[in-house]
Order: structure tokens, then sequence, then C-alpha cells
């Protein structure tokens, strides 16, 4: 339970990151293009950036191009929520087009993060997956304090 609440609260630090980094790049395109064309194109380029993020730091495990290959699945209820939302804050509700997407942003939290973790953490035994206590994550030891084996820690990352 600790562990979830601490993968929880790294979401969360990990979503303001991404936030930031998707408003500044909106905010950046918005002028160049129309604002959907601008939320989609900031959407795709936080979106890499959040799988780093969420890989290393939120779950604690190695990205791999199975999982870089499947994380748009994870964002595409994102994309649904915040764009259906977007659409209805701008059309509907006549909100300004630049503060619209951080709206509909909050909404899509709690779904993304649930997709993402099925995606992003292993459920099958083996080193990416967490044994019942919920202790250990990929590449660390039982108290979850580094890896097991210094040849776990000279091994490259599968992607990056």
């Amino acid at each position: 339970m600790r562990d979830q609440l601490g993968q929880i609260i790294r979401f969360g630090v990990v979503g303001g990151i991404n936030t930031g980094t998707f408003f500044g790049c909106y905010l950046l395109l918005h002028p160049w293009m129309p604002y959907f064309a601008a939320y989609t194109l900031a959407f795709l380029l936080s979106m890499v950036g959040s799988f780093f993020l969420n890989t290393y730091f939120t779950y604690r495990t190695r990205p791999t191009w199975k999982k870089f290959a499947l994380f748009p699945l994870t964002n595409v209820t994102n994309y649904v929520v915040q764009s259906a939302g977007l659409y209805a804050l701008v059309t509907w509700a006549g909100m300004d087009d630049r503060i619209a997407p951080l709206v509909a942003a909050v909404v899509a939290i709690p779904f993304t993060y649930v997709i993402s973790r099925r995606i992003l953490v292993s459920r099958t035994p083996g080193p990416e997956a967490r044994d019942p206590a919920g202790s250990r994550s990929e590449g660390h030891g039982p108290d979850g304090s580094g890896p097991e084996d210094e040849t776990e820690e000279r091994q490259p990352s599968r992607l990056a």
C-alpha cells in the first residue's frame, strides 16, 4: 500500500511536469497554427517525455520498445477525454482556448494513472514484477533501494 501511495505521488509529480511541458509547447505553437493542431502536437511531444518520466521515476521500471509502442494506448483515453473536454469547454462553454486544455487535463488524470500502470508495470513474476507485498520493482533489491547486483546496474536500457 505504501509503495502504491509513492507511485501515486510520483505520478502526480510527473503529471505536473508533463502538464507544464504540454502547456508550454501549446502556448508556443498556438500563435503559429489553429488551437486544436497546436494542442495535438503539444500532446504528442509531451507524451514522449511522459513515457520516460513514468518508466524511470514513477514505476521504476525500464523502458522497452514494447512499452514505448504500447504507451500511446494509455494516452488514447486521456486524449479522448481531454479532446472532448477541450471542444466542449471552448465551443459550448465559451472558455478561453488558452486555458481550456488545463481544465480538460484535470478530468483525465485518474484514467491516465490506471491505464499507464497496467502497461508499464508487469503483472507476471519476473525481474520487472512486484512481489505480493509490493516491495520490489525491476532492478531493485528487496528494500527497493537499488539494483540487486552490479550487472543489472551496468546493463544499458533497452530503449534509451
